[in-house]
């Protein structure tokens, strides 16, 4: 079965490489692809806690979902993902596992999510988050640049 891994090095600490991932006012700003704002977002921070989001690109309203399974501040965060159906039901279940590691004052992001039920699932999968995390990484060197590392 298909599964994605991508790693990145991200221009900020790793406190706030976390937060931006569980702070729903932070997650509105970058979550989605290129194109896409975040129209809704919520999130319950604890293990068993569930998020919600919903992305927009004026056209089309995508929603996402999932519980989160383990937080480790600020290492840590692993969580089911899955996209909601038009009718209210619920796509396939995959989990995403993001490992954030110290490197001199950068942060090394490794995210994971498996299992998915085809290879185009999974392709489509990396092109939406590699874009996703484009826009994380601007995200993160505008907050740096005005020194705003909250």
């Amino acid at each position: 079965m298909p599964d994605l891994t991508i790693t990145r090095l991200l221009d900020a600490p790793r406190e706030l490489a976390f937060r931006v991932w569980t702070d729903p006012d932070h997650l509105a700003h970058w979550w989605g692809p290129a194109g896409f704002t975040a129209k809704s977002c919520t999130v319950n921070l604890t293990e068993g806690g569930r998020w919600r989001i919903c992305v927009s690109d004026g056209e089309t309203e995508l929603w996402a979902s999932g519980v989160y399974h383990e937080i480790a501040p600020p290492e840590r965060l692993v969580f089911s993902f899955a996209w909601e159906e038009p009718e209210g039901a619920r796509g396939h279940d995959t989990l995403v596992t993001i490992i954030l590691s110290d490197r001199d004052g950068k942060t090394e992001m490794s995210f994971h999510q498996a299992i998915f039920e085809t290879v185009a699932e999974r392709d489509s999968h990396a092109e939406g988050w590699q874009s996703c995390f484009g826009r994380l990484a601007t995200y993160l060197t505008e907050r740096s640049a005005s020194g705003s590392a909250r």
